[in-house]
């Protein structure tokens, strides 16, 4: 029986040494379930021991394990010699020569659109403004009704609307954070917003309409706002959009929530005024709606309007950006095409 295990070992020990050059990573466990497992040549000889005589059976008993204790030793040995090597082997694929030049990383860059409105919103910034953000599906009420639309009034036909519920909506332009910020802050003055976001209506899109589009509406409020105030601030915003030598022109309009209401025009930055395709041979393009805040609102807001005045203006981001970069249909903001965005890659905002 000793000469048995004498065997064994001597066996096993062979097998391991000839492993280290095998290279099969599963070899190593595999020689420990044959010589050292349940089932092993090991476990296989220590149930002889039954058939031992009481006086062989210490002796024999002794020599099992310290075979065993050769054996785990040598096999714990191997597999720290096996990992050890491994890991030099991971370490020599991973290795990163610092001697050669770095590889660039593909950077992204903002959509135009967003470089518009963080341009627009630097400017109002600098005049003294203030940035406030509303809810995107927004309340009839805050939409429609504080911006002087009862629910019967003709002047919704001009908001061709998405209706969520009767009285939810995804709101068709950013007013509803001017009455958000009069409810708010009322009956403090001055007020001095402007509230940038995404709007929805439901138009066809075409070169100039988009159902979602992006909208930047102004706001102030306070004692003795005038329409010169509204159009020097329009002017002072058109000029450090447009270049120092720009000029604006106010044109009657309507809308609910401001009287008297206007479109404002920049000249032409094409023609600089003589006459163009872009701007109908005119010399002027419309790039705002404006006006002076409606009593009615005001009273809704909160405000008493024979204490204070106001004016509100709103303006298309897509208007603006494609007088600013010259892009001709509106649709190409949303395509995610790589040879338009590329071109704003390298644009300061």
């Amino acid at each position: 029986m000793i000469e048995q295990l004498q065997a064994l070992r001597t066996r096993a020990l062979a097998r391991l040494e000839a492993l280290e050059t095998s290279g099969d990573p599963g070899a190593l466990e595999a020689w420990r379930v044959e010589f050292l497992g349940k089932k092993g040549e090991l476990s296989s000889a220590l149930r002889l021991m039954g058939s031992l005589s009481a006086e062989e059976r210490p002796v024999v008993g002794q020599v099992v394990n310290e075979v065993r204790e050769e054996l785990e030793s040598a096999f714990a040995q191997h597999k720290a010699q096996a990992e050890a090597q491994a890991l030099r082997a991971r370490e020599a694929g991973d290795a990163v020569d610092v001697t050669l030049p770095g590889r660039t990383p593909f950077l992204g860059a903002e959509h135009p659109l967003q470089k518009v409105i963080r341009r627009i919103e630097d400017i109002f910034l600098g005049l003294g403004f203030a940035i406030e953000e509303g809810p995107e599906v927004e309340l009839d009420y805050y939409n429609f009704e504080l911006m002087n639309f009862p629910k019967d009034h003709p002047a919704r036909d001009m908001q061709d609307t998405f209706f969520v519920t009767e009285d939810l909506v995804l709101r068709t332009h950013t007013s509803p954070v001017q009455a958000r910020t009069m409810e708010k802050m009322q009956p403090q003055v001055p007020v001095r917003i402007i509230a940038p976001g995404k709007t929805y209506r439901r138009d066809d899109d075409d070169a100039t309409h988009s159902h979602a589009f992006a909208q930047v509406e102004g706001l102030v409020i306070d004692r003795g706002v005038r329409m010169s105030d509204l159009k020097g601030t329009l002017l002072t915003f058109a000029r450090q959009l447009y270049g120092a030598d720009q000029e604006v022109r106010l044109r009657p309009s309507f809308f609910p929530f401001t009287e008297p209401s206007a479109e404002l025009d920049v000249r032409c930055i094409y023609c600089g005024g003589a006459g163009c395709a872009t701007c109908k041979q005119t010399g002027w393009i419309e790039i705002l709606g404006c006006g002076m805040v409606h009593p009615r609102v005001l009273e809704l807001g909160g405000y008493d309007p024979h204490e204070v005045s106001g004016f509100a203006f709103g303006m298309g981001v897509e208007r603006v950006a494609m007088l600013l970069y010259g892009v001709t249909d509106i649709r190409q903001f949303y395509l995610n095409d790589l040879r338009l965005l590329e071109q704003f890659s390298g644009l300061a905002h």
